[in-house]
């Protein structure tokens, strides 16, 4: 199995790339749409259209990237038996974290379509960097983990 996975290997990494990619854009998207959401009325049909376009955001994109990125990125690292490594703890936590803000995320989109306003316009614009900040720690980690395999 090792073999066969290492075979693939570079299909593995441009997949969970671009995975990433797409789970990062709606993570970056989904607390603008909270924000466009925000100063709707509750049970207006402007609300309603923020709640369905949040919704699919949820269920084609969100959901589905976050599954595919752990499961490739986990095959990644059995693939080049990393799970020694200490930088890729650094990066698995940093990931938990990342899926413990979209599942937080999700849970105020909910909220909000229930016609609830849990955060203020300005905690919205603020918690929209947390992927970003956490991308790029991610990324340094990555990198320099990388540097010390080489």
């Amino acid at each position: 199995m090792q073999e066969a996975l290492l075979t693939i290997y570079p299909w593995l990494t441009a997949g969970h790339v671009i995975f990433v990619v797409f789970w990062m854009a709606g993570l970056f998207m989904l607390p603008r749409q909270c924000i466009y959401m925000h100063d709707c009325a509750p049970g207006s049909s402007e609300e309603a259209l923020w709640a369905h376009r949040m919704g699919l955001l949820r269920k084609i994109i969100l959901t589905p990237s976050l599954i595919v990125v752990w499961v490739l990125g986990l095959t990644q690292a059995v693939a080049m038996e990393m799970f020694t490594q200490g930088w890729l703890h650094i990066k698995i936590t940093l990931v938990v974290l990342m899926s413990g803000y979209h599942g937080w995320l999700v849970g105020q989109t909910k909220k909000m379509a229930r016609g609830k306003r849990p955060l203020s316009e300005k905690t919205l614009r603020l918690v929209g960097e947390v992927p970003g900040i956490l991308l790029i720690l991610i990324v340094v980690v990555l990198y320099l983990g990388r540097i010390h395999l080489a």
